[in-house]
């Protein structure tokens, strides 16, 4: 029995001793590096940049009134449709003390003068009769007559449009009735029914009642940095996509780059607005955030490869070309266009070539993780099983 004994633990000695032998051996051997293998191939490559910016329509406009007065009807609401000319809002006007005092003075002085010359007529106009004045005379009593009928009747319109907002003679062009000056879609009616507006004068631009735009005619409006302005020139196609559609993207033509720089944090930015051209199924409102993108430069069907490719020694570009043994072979290249992930290759290679990428790396953590989650799995369906 003692024997037996001796033998079990003499074997397992020689268990552990050669177990560490070998795995000191496989430690000690140097790890097998790999790297990603890469193709040369002829893609497209462009050099492009994304503009902020929002939708906005081409023609917005802001609906005042032509007189002070208080708001007693609004017959629209934002979102609806309005013709040049609609009546939007009625106003109940308030008169200014003074010119209303003055226009009351004038009505009556105009009355007074009117008096008296109608005096001066039917007086002459006797003496006429019995041929005791000339018919110059009498015509010039006459013309008196009807100028000052007139100057009383021009003292009442007066009065009526400084007290009521509108005269009897021009009941369909009343200054009290606020109407939309272009067809289009009510943006917005900031006032309320019972809201004080004021006219626009030289030293206040006047209460906004509506703003009514086009919406059919919209614009993309945004910036650009100084740095890339350069490349744009007028009629440029862009890509807009808008944050709020998802997954809808439209063209739009660039029309104008501004001339004058704006400072932006420090940084001198160059408006600028381009043509949208959207589709009769999708509803675009006026201010939403979008982005552009323009391609600045672009190759078509050209000779590239990954940029992680690329190795830079003295600011010339070289690869790792694969040969035909499986080696690879450093070999300088001529670089073009860029993209940041794929670059244009002028010289050095040809379509078809294999490169040298980046090291693969395995993540023993990774592996280790998910052979320990395999093992569980199993063990689990093994315990379902039973």
């Amino acid at each position: 029995m003692k024997k037996v004994i001796k033998y079990i633990v003499v074997a397992l000695i020689a268990v552990v001793f050669i177990g560490t032998f070998v795995f000191l051996y496989k430690n000690s051997q140097p790890e097998e590096i790999r790297y990603q293998e890469l193709p040369a191939q002829k893609q497209d490559v462009a050099r492009s940049t994304v503009l902020t910016g929002k939708i906005v329509p081409r023609n917005e406009v802001n609906i005042k009134p032509q007189i002070n007065g208080i708001i007693a009807e609004i017959y629209k609401e934002a979102g609806q449709m309005v013709q040049q000319g609609e009546v939007i809002a009625r106003l109940t006007v308030i008169p200014d003390m003074n010119s209303l005092s003055a226009a009351q003075s004038r009505v009556r002085l105009s009355e007074i003068n009117l008096k008296q010359a109608q005096t001066n007529f039917d007086r002459e106009k006797a003496l006429y009769e019995k041929n005791l004045i000339s018919a110059e005379e009498y015509e010039k009593t006459e013309q008196a007559l009807s100028q000052a009928k007139e100057e009383y009747a021009a003292s009442q319109e007066s009065l009526e449009v400084i007290r009521d907002g509108v005269s009897s003679k021009n009941a369909t062009s009343s200054s009290t009735l606020i109407r939309s000056t272009i067809t289009g879609l009510i943006l917005d009616i900031p006032v309320k029914v019972g809201n004080s507006v004021i006219q626009a004068n030289t030293l206040n631009d006047g209460t906004t009642v509506a703003t009514v735009a086009n919406m059919n005619d919209l614009i993309f409006e945004g910036q650009i940095d100084e740095t890339e302005v350069g490349s744009l020139y007028e009629g440029m196609p862009l890509t807009i996509t808008i944050g709020a559609l998802k997954d809808y993207t439209f063209d739009a033509d660039l029309e104008y780059i501004s001339p004058k720089a704006v400072e932006n944090n420090g940084a001198n930015q160059f408006k600028v607005k381009a043509a949208v051209k959207v589709d009769s199924e999708h509803t675009i409102r006026s201010g939403y955030s979008a982005n552009a993108q323009i391609d600045l430069e672009k190759a078509t069907n050209v000779l590239t490869v990954p940029e992680s490719a690329l190795e830079f020694v003295k600011e010339e570009s070289y690869v790792y070309k694969k040969g035909q043994d499986g080696t690879y072979t450093m070999t300088k290249v001529q670089t073009g266009l860029s993209d940041g992930v794929n670059i244009e290759i002028k010289e050095g290679l040809s379509e078809g070539d294999t490169v040298r990428g980046p090291r693969i790396i395995e993540d023993e953590t990774t592996q280790e993780t998910t052979e320990t989650t395999e093992t569980a799995e199993q063990e689990e369906s093994t315990d379902n099983a039973e």
